[in-house]
């Protein structure tokens, strides 16, 4: 039947938009992520979802559609860390690699996932593959202490081809929002997520909410989800989508940080990356704040709970 009917609702402007039940959302997405619906109407659907801005229940249904569709991770023997990586380094190094490491340090397995959408960033994902951690050619458990990091096409096609589909109308779309809220693990899971605009909050605190999802959500660096080391954002938790005020926002900048390099590429930060591993930089303030606040969700979420989804 395609998703017509879903375009009409979704596409008469900020105003005139009816907002989708979260049945219909998941019919919507799974019907894009299938691959069942024409080039057009995808265009259509991103374009007007851009316009009217995604709800609550809409986000949780197209997470449903997601969740049942793709080729989730085995579940490990403690919650695994999920760090999306999806937009790179713009201006400042991309520190998504150095969280995950040293959270692996702390013995979680830590996965993070990702592919490119902005076209001349530095990815998080060519980090770790300068610092002799290849991709995964398919997903596979997670041994505790461990980073793995995977391509967004090997948990769906449909989902990158829709992540894609920027580059030609060169906006975002629901299915960027969705890659930085989903768990693509079988088993419990921390998943670390961001916003850039303020506005987003609400919505983000309440799809966590309702799927019963453990999360930290703060502001981002850069789309990234490894904070910005100049500074401390306000820190929401999630336990089993119970709610909690973990860190206010602290007032202030930092002139600098210590040994941050000025440059942006891959070989620098790979070896940033090394340095503060290494204990020869220390570790910015700002990001160990974070990896505490993770370690805590963590503890919090037992392996033998499983995480409410669809």
């Amino acid at each position: 039947m395609g998703i017509s009917q879903y375009i009409k609702e979704i596409g008469r402007g900020q105003r005139g938009a009816k907002p989708l039940t979260r049945e219909q959302a998941a019919d919507l997405l799974g019907q894009v992520l299938d691959g069942s619906v024409t080039d057009l109407e995808i265009g259509a659907f991103c374009l007007a979802m851009r316009i009217k801005g995604e709800t609550a229940e809409e986000m949780c249904g197209f997470l449903d559609a997601v969740h049942t569709r793709i080729s989730k991770l085995p579940a490990t023997d403690t919650p695994t860390v999920v760090l999306p990586s999806y937009n790179g380094a713009r201006k400042l190094p991309v520190l998504t690699p150095l969280l995950a490491l040293l959270l692996a340090r702390k013995g979680l397995p830590v996965l993070l996932h990702g592919m490119r959408t902005e076209a001349r960033r530095v990815l998080a994902s060519d980090v770790l593959v300068a610092l002799d951690i290849p991709a995964l050619a398919a997903p596979e458990k997670i041994a505790p202490g461990q980073v793995a990091h995977i391509t967004t096409e090997k948990l769906h096609p449909g989902l990158a081809r829709l992540l894609a589909v920027r580059q030609v109308v060169g906006l975002r779309n629901p299915g960027h929002s969705v890659v930085k809220l989903m768990n693509p693990c079988a088993g419990p899971a921390v998943v670390v997520s961001a916003y850039t605009h303020p506005e987003y909050l609400d919505m983000l605190r309440a799809t966590f909410g309702t799927l019963g999802m453990t999360a930290l959500l703060s502001r981002g660096l850069e789309g990234e989800v490894a904070t910005d080391p100049r500074r401390t954002p306000r820190y929401d938790g999630f336990v089993h989508g119970t709610y909690h005020l973990l860190e206010e926002q602290q007032p202030g900048t930092a002139p600098e940080v210590p040994g941050l390099p000025t440059e942006i590429d891959v070989a620098t930060t790979a070896t940033y990356t090394r340095q503060v591993l290494d204990g020869a930089l220390p570790v910015p303030d700002a990001l160990q704040r974070q990896v505490e606040h993770i370690l805590r969700l963590a503890a919090q979420t037992p392996a033998t709970t499983a995480e409410t989804q669809p």
